[in-house]
């Protein structure tokens, strides 16, 4: 499983940088088109809104990964041992159970329901299936992840981020 997570690790890491410099040429586009050439182009406004919903879960997917997701720790901060690694343990399985349910199934039916209904962006003409399926994507990705963990905190391994919050 470690090398599938590296695997994963690594096309993580150079999707979201791809993503942000498509983000960053588009957003560019726009103002140089808008202010230069006084001819606004009308199809980065809508890429732009879908690379960031794709960067945000990717994204979180990625922040999940390194530990510098958004948490509270007054109460992991004044447990120590046995209780603090099962209160990440538990925290982690909360996470499964929410990315599986929400954005997995969640995820999976708004893709079917767009892609059913032939919903296509306005500019563009891309299905929005296309656009929503980084949701699902996204949930099985942090799904992987939080197993992974939890895998190799059961079986002695170096904590990854995941588990350490480092």
């Amino acid at each position: 499983m470690t090398t599938l997570i590296k695997i994963l690790d690594a096309f993580l890491t150079r999707f979201l940088i791809l993503l942000m410099l498509m983000l960053v040429g588009a957003v560019l586009w726009q103002v140089i088109s808008r202010y230069v050439f006084a001819s606004p182009s009308s199809w980065t406004e809508e890429v732009a809104r879908f690379l960031l919903i794709w960067i945000s879960l990717t994204g979180a997917v990625y922040a999940f990964r390194t530990g510098m997701h958004l948490g509270l720790d007054i109460l992991p901060a004044r447990l120590k041992g046995r209780q603090a690694a099962w209160l990440k343990g538990f925290t982690v399985v909360l996470v499964v159970l929410f990315s599986a349910t929400v954005l997995v199934f969640g995820g999976a039916s708004l893709v079917m329901m767009t892609w059913e209904l032939k919903q296509y962006s306005a500019v563009l003409g891309l299905p929005m299936a296309w656009v929503y399926s980084v949701i699902p994507v996204s949930g099985i990705l942090i799904c992987i992840y939080a197993l992974a963990a939890l895998v190799d905190e059961r079986i002695g391994k170096p904590h990854d981020a995941v588990l350490s919050g480092e």
